[in-house]
């Protein structure tokens, strides 16, 4: 007998959230590549975008952008708004996009981090937290996007991998036993 479970996508969102929250505040700042810190907030509305779709992933990209915002020394809403672009605009597309092609997602999701990387720090260079252009662009936006993509790819394997064969957060298939189904 198959089972559904409706707050199955609710829980998820909820332990990714948390997840990336704790990973910004804890990992982020101690690992870095030049100037560059990834960015788990962008992780996380990449992720909620191409697994859920919608309009929802636009919100939460603009609450975990504020999250970010608030949690850094760069200005308020910044993040908070090239989220909410970049949950937009990936959610446009097909549900559970990662689940259909892994390759595709994580291309999606580079371009991304690209570009709210280089948006992100061109726009700290005008209000004076870099020095250079060639500072911004080179030893921030391109470490910080390179960090994001390689923070971005176990969740993305997870979400194509492991959600889609009914293993879900609570280690529990969708039949309700641990470990392989019985046939």
């Amino acid at each position: 007998m198959q089972v559904t479970d409706r707050n199955r996508e609710a829980r998820t969102t909820v332990v990714l959230a948390v997840l990336c929250f704790v990973l910004q505040l804890t990992l982020a700042p101690n690992v870095g590549l030049g100037n560059g810190r990834a960015n788990f907030a962008l992780v996380f509305t990449a992720c909620l975008a191409l697994f859920s779709g919608g309009r929802s992933p636009a919100v939460a990209g603009f609450v975990a952008g504020l999250l970010f915002d608030l949690s850094s020394t760069g200005p308020i809403g910044l993040m908070a708004f090239c989220l909410t672009l970049v949950g937009f605009a990936l959610g446009l597309g097909a549900r559970e996009r990662v689940v259909g092609d892994l390759a595709t997602s994580v291309v999606y999701a580079s371009a991304a981090s690209l570009a709210v990387s280089v948006v992100y720090h061109v726009a700290m260079l005008l209000v004076g937290q870099s020095s250079s252009l060639i500072d911004a662009l080179f030893l921030r936006a391109l470490p910080t996007a390179l960090l994001t993509i390689v923070a971005f790819l176990p969740f993305a394997y997870y979400f194509s991998r492991v959600r889609t064969h009914g293993m879900g957060l609570s280690g529990r298939h969708a039949s309700g036993g641990l470990g392989r189904p019985l046939l």
